[in-house]
């Protein structure tokens, strides 16, 4: 009878770490990883940005004119455009 009052301490402790575990470490988990994605796409994006910039003043270097260069790529995003909008699913009419 001496070990009762242990026995329910050493109870209440297992059960509350088991609900730790069970919701703010992963909570944690969840948070930590979202964190992560945003400064990856982040990131990402600015790589995206950069890389077009230099490739725009490569084109620009090469054909001897930002303005024929501005045609260009103005060029390959009208055609990207009609592509990616005839791929598009048009909604019903009801």
């Amino acid at each position: 009878m001496n070990d009762f009052p242990q026995r329910i301490a050493d109870m209440l402790e297992s059960v509350a770490t088991r609900i730790r575990n069970t919701t703010v470490d992963r909570a944690a988990g969840w948070a930590m990883w979202t964190a992560v994605g945003i400064v990856l796409a982040m990131m990402g994006f600015v790589l995206v940005v950069f890389f077009l910039i230099a490739l725009f003043r490569a084109v620009a270097e090469l054909v001897g004119s930002a303005t024929i260069a501005y045609a260009i790529f103005g060029g390959l995003f009208l055609l990207l455009g009609a592509f990616l909008w005839s791929k598009r699913i048009a909604k019903e009419e009801s």
